[in-house]
Parts: structure tokens; C-alpha cells; sequence
């Protein structure tokens, strides 16, 4: 992208996100806590709160002719890194369409199958981490293997929030890392930085933490005297296409040339294995790709608000806040690690958080020397951080709701404190922060 004109700093011009939080925040918490509507922030029509918005942002700043509005916002949407994203989004889509569920049970099952028993929680966290890392998806991850996780608190003694939180972790850990998951997609074309880039500079805070967990969890495990655990009927032959795609992910091709291999792939093992017939798989591809379509008009509704506020100069206020509260390399990246983690927070969506705060992201790393990979990297894990504790958080809420439709009595609160996963990935990118990062020039 071309430097962007310096512009004066207004505060006003925040007002539509302020206008945003507002009222998703707020009426998420009435649903969610006062009605008490199940899922209550899911309830909330995210598509038509970033609309009202916009309506705001097209409100202000009447010196501004209308149909001058209307072509920032254009250039603001066509940006290449937009459309990029869009369409990535809509690939993943199907390919995960295609993939479906028994290809993620099939890992789960595969590694219960040899191992000891008593490695089972250690084994339900590491096959959350391949399969979220494969699938691109930690809400995906949670639907298919909290319900394996149940199973084996049922028949193991382990704690059911033990079982969960650890699955919880896991689904995280792929969400931060893989090449298609939106919250990559999303950080990696808001900064302009190619996925490997990225992968390398995050694979450096999340695999110390990874591995943290993995010990936490067997020390955990250790003496809890479990000797067998049953497993169904798998076929390996479905992991396939996800060994591919992370294959041609790590060694740099292109991310369509990924999900298109991943793809046909997907669409002949299907087929050979007589898992699923044509017209079932074509159904598949269509609810995958309609799958994304609330992320796709969030990003395209996110980027013409965020167009007008930097015309407006809202980003300016918000540098100009930045560089009082954190200076140097090290606060430069804690406010951005920060300002994501506040988007999560109101927002209780990690890829929402990354769009909303990936232009005014770009600036800061601008300002302070952040290279874009850097920047991405800080983006991506510190939304995965915030998005993986909050109580109200989609995956949280599932896991949850999950485990009940099981006939298993686990609540928010009991799970909180086995979200080991998280919380290290906090002390690992706090530790990159203060002892690692900018120590080198920015590529």
C-alpha cells in the first residue's frame, strides 16, 4: 500500500466504533447475562451492528460530500489485501466443507489408539492443536473433539474441565497458527507480510508455550491411574488432505495453490473412501463457503468504516494515544498486542478484532519499526489469547454447551482455570516482547 497522507487528529472520529461497542457489547451482556439466552452474543446480528456503524461514520464530517464518502470507501474495499482476503476466506471455506467432520475424529481417535491411556488429556491437546492447525478453525475443533473429550472424562476419571480446557488450548494453538484459518488470513493481509513470514515469527512464541502445556498437562496426568480407553473404527486415509495442506503451507506455496491442492484432494478421497456421495459433497462445498459469508461482509463492512474514520483522523488519535502510554520497541508492540486484546474483549471475536485493529496496527508498526510479519504475528497471538479466557467467548460458550447436550456438568468457570494454553502463550509473547523483539532491523 502507498504511505498514507498524514491527517489531523480528531477523536470524534471514533465515534462509530465507540457507537459498535456499544451496542454489541451491551446488548450481548443483556442477552447473555440478564435474559439469559443461551449463546446470547451469537444471538446479535454482528452484519447489521457494523451496518448502524457505518451509518454513523457516514454522519459526520458533513464537509465531506456523500459521493466523496462513497469513493473512500471504495478505495478503502478494493484494496488488493481486502480482496485477497475475501477470497482466501471463501476457499477455506470449501475446503473445510469438503474435509468435514470424520477427518478431525479420525486424528483424535488415531492417537488415543497408541498411546497410554494415562497420556489421554496430553493426547486430546495435541490432536485439538493439528486438527484447529489443519481445519483453520478452533469453533470447528471444539464441536468435534469436545465430545471425544467428554468421552474420555467419562470412562478415565479425568476432570471433565481438565478434558475440555485442554481441547480448548489446543483448538487456539491451530487457530494463532494456520495458514488458513481467518485470523492468519486476516492479520497477514491487514500488514502486507506473506503466511510463512508470519508462521516462522509466531511459531516462535507459540511452540515454547505448546510445549509448556504439554508438560503441564502430564505432570497433571501423572498419577491420576487410568489404564485403558476405548476407541472407534477410524480411517486414516481422510487425513490425507490436511497433511497436505499444512505440508504446502510450511513450505511457502502459494496459499490458493494450498487449498486448491487440499481441495482436490479432499473432493477424490471423499469420493474413493465412500465417506459421502456427490450431491452430499456438493451441498458440503456451498455451506462452507456460506460459512464464511458473515466473515466476509464483516471485513468489507470493517474496512469502509475503518476508511472513513482515517479520513476523518481517528487514527491519528489513536497514535497519538499510543505514543503516550507506550514508547520504544517494547511498548510499541505492547500496544499492539493491547489494543487488539481490548478489541476481543468488546467485540468477543478474534478475527473481528484483527480487521478492526489491523489498519490502525499497520501505522503503529509504521511508527515504531514493527516489521509487518512482527506485527501480524502480535495481532494474531494476542487475540488468540484474549479470545481463548473470556468466559463469553464463542469457543467457550461452545464447549460449554457441548459438554451439557452430553449429559456432562461443566461449567465457564470451572473450565477457566485448565485453559493452560493460553495463559503461557501470554507469559511466552510477553517474554518475545521484552527480550527478543526488535532487537534485529525490521524486514
Amino acid at each position: 500500500m502507498d504511505p498514507i497522507e498524514k491527517k489531523k487528529s480528531n477523536p470524534i472520529a471514533l465515534l462509530p466504533i465507540g457507537v459498535f461497542l456499544v451496542l454489541y457489547l451491551g446488548t450481548g451482556l443483556v442477552f447473555e447475562y440478564g435474559m439469559k439466552i443461551e449463546m446470547g452474543f451469537y444471538n446479535i446480528p454482528i452484519v447489521v451492528v457494523f451496518l448502524f456503524a457505518l451509518l454513523v461514520a457516514f454522519l459526520q464530517n458533513r464537509s465531506l460530500p456523500f459521493e466523496e464518502k462513497l469513493s473512500v470507501i471504495a478505495r478503502s474495499v478494493g484494496d488488493k489485501d481486502i480482496m485477497t482476503m475475501v477470497l482466501i476466506f471463501l476457499t477455506a471455506g470449501i475446503f473445510v466443507g469438503i474435509t468435514g467432520r470424520e477427518s478431525a475424529e479420525a486424528v483424535a481417535y488415531f492417537l488415543l489408539s497408541v498411546t497410554p491411556a494415562w497420556v489421554a488429556v496430553a493426547v486430546l491437546f495435541i490432536a485439538a492443536c493439528f486438527v484447529s492447525t489443519a481445519m483453520g478453525t478452533s469453533v470447528g475443533t471444539i464441536t468435534l473433539i469436545t465430545p471425544i473429550a467428554v468421552a474420555v472424562a467419562n470412562v478415565s476419571g479425568f476432570s471433565p474441565a481438565l478434558c475440555i480446557g485442554s481441547v480448548m488450548g489446543g483448538a487456539m494453538f491451530g487457530d494463532n497458527l494456520s495458514f488458513i484459518s481467518d485470523t492468519t488470513i486476516a492479520a497477514c493481509n491487514s500488514q502486507g507480510c506473506e503466511m510463512r513470514d508470519k508462521f516462522r515469527a509466531n511459531f516462535k512464541i507459540a511452540l515454547p508455550a505448546a510445549i509448556g502445556t504439554l508438560i503441564l498437562i502430564l505432570i497433571l496426568s501423572s498419577n491420576a491411574g487410568v489404564e485403558h480407553i476405548e476407541t472407534p473404527e477410524y480411517n486414516l486415509i481422510l487425513l490425507i488432505p490436511y497433511v497436505l495442506v499444512l505440508i504446502g503451507g510450511i513450505a511457502g506455496i502459494n496459499v490458493f495453490v494450498v487449498l486448491l491442492i487440499g481441495i482436490f484432494s479432499g473432493l477424490v478421497i471423499t469420493l474413493l473412501s465412500g465417506t459421502t456421495d456427490v450431491m452430499s459433497l456438493l451441498v458440503n462445498m456451498g455451506k462452507g463457503a456460506d460459512g464464511m459469508f458473515e466473515t466476509i461482509m464483516v471485513t468489507v463492512l470493517v474496512s469502509s468504516m475503518c476508511g472513513l474514520i482515517r479520513e476523518y483522523g481517528g487514527f491519528e488519535t489513536l497514535l497519538a494515544v499510543i505514543h503516550r502510554l507506550f514508547r520504544g520497541r517494547i511498548g510499541g508492540r505492547l500496544g499492539v498486542g493491547l489494543l487488539v486484546g481490548a478489541m476481543d474483549i468488546a467485540t468477543a471475536n478474534n478475527t473481528v478484532a484483527i480487521v478492526m485493529a489491523g489498519p490502525i496496527a499497520r501505522d503503529i508498526s509504521r511508527e515504531y519499526g514493527i516489521s509487518p510479519k512482527e506485527s501480524a504475528s502480535l495481532l494474531d497471538t494476542f487475540s488468540c489469547i484474549f479470545q481463548g479466557v473470556i468466559p463469553y467467548g464463542a469457543q467457550m460458550l461452545l464447549a460449554v454447551s457441548t459438554a451439557h447436550n452430553l449429559g456432562c456438568t461443566v461449567s465457564a468457570f470451572d473450565i477457566l482455570p485448565c485453559l493452560f494454553y493460553p495463559y503461557i502463550l501470554a507469559v511466552s509473547s510477553l517474554c518475545y516482547i521484552f527480550l527478543c523483539a526488535g532487537k534485529q532491523k525490521a524486514n
